[in-house]
């Protein structure tokens, strides 16, 4: 069936405004978008780690969310969906549940790559019928911007400072996606919000419509811990995709496709040059950190390019 994008975006809001996420913040957009791709016969059950999402999405007895919604702590995100999945199948095999429910968790890159990895990893083995989905900003926003295992090498974080003896974090970021294909789940993907939304539209509705476990990761700048102006949200993940820095790519029963290839692949700098969070890295005498980052990312790319190619 052919995906309508101008008919997915204008079915009722499930993540209602109102909310307390900043302004520029990648979080909101990802929410709207993900309960977007509902069917709107369908219920969902959201399962939240602990996160700027959380605190600023559900202040009880106020939420954000339409449909049902369970806080969990930082490290047990898929594992509470893990529980959630099986007791509706169970209640749907004694006829005590006729309702679809997709069930959807959602936590950041510090409940996700980090605290919360043994969790995703062990509902992914398991194939629990569930989706997962990311929201990358990078760091650890909301307990004052440290550095996470997706912090990318040289940004500026409060635990990586740039000074005299340091040019911010050491490491390149963990590559999480590649890390969940490993697991052979059905679906996998990168996507971000840039232009008319329309792939991140259509990756997640084809992963909550998947049949065992499926997880998208979504690259969600934020405008405190990145440094940027709050209305330079898309112009940043469009500079992030056409830089290669956030390739898209969708992982489909073990068969990679590239989702977008630039036309004109532009250089990181371009990339990093928009963002506070890495104006050291162009001061005098640290122009061997834009060289080391563009080595990255060229790397990254052509392994990319050849696993897509391969398939």
């Amino acid at each position: 069936m052919a995906y309508n994008l101008r008919e997915q975006m204008s079915k009722p809001e499930r993540f209602a405004p109102g909310h307390r996420l900043c302004a520029g913040c990648g979080a909101g957009v990802t929410c709207r978008a993900m309960m977007r791709a509902l069917e709107p016969e369908d219920k969902a059950v959201i399962c939240n780690a602990t996160s700027c999402l959380e605190v600023s999405s559900f202040q009880y007895p106020f939420t954000a969310w339409e449909d049902s919604y369970i806080h969990v702590a930082f490290e047990n995100t898929s594992a509470v969906a893990s529980g959630v999945e099986s007791a509706m199948r169970a209640m749907k095999k004694k006829g005590k549940l006729k309702d679809n429910f997709k069930i959807l968790a959602i936590g950041g890159d510090g409940g996700t790559y980090d605290i919360g990895f043994q969790s995703l990893s062990g509902a992914l083995e398991r194939g629990h019928d569930f989706t997962y989905f990311c929201y990358d900003n990078e760091a650890y926003m909301n307990t004052g911007t440290q550095r996470s295992s997706a912090t990318p090498r040289f940004a500026s974080a409060t635990t990586t400072p740039p000074g005299a003896e340091s040019v911010g974090k050491k490491e390149n970021p963990k590559d999480l996606t590649q890390i969940v294909v490993a697991h052979d789940i059905p679906y996998a993907a990168q996507t971000t919000f840039m232009g008319n939304f329309k792939d991140f539209h259509e990756k997640a509705h084809r992963a909550i419509y998947t049949e065992g476990p499926a997880f998208v990761n979504v690259l969600c700048p934020c405008p405190r811990g990145w440094q940027y102006p709050a209305e330079d949200l898309a112009l940043i993940c469009k500079m992030a995709v056409d830089t290669c820095v956030w390739p898209l790519y969708e992982v489909v029963e073990g068969k990679w496709t590239l989702s977008y290839e630039p036309k004109k692949k532009l250089p990181v700098e371009e990339f990093m040059r928009l963002q506070g969070r890495f104006k050291h890295c162009f001061k005098p005498g640290n122009e061997w950190t834009i060289q080391a980052a563009q080595e990255y990312v060229d790397r990254k790319w052509e392994e990319l390019l050849t696993r897509c190619s391969q398939d």
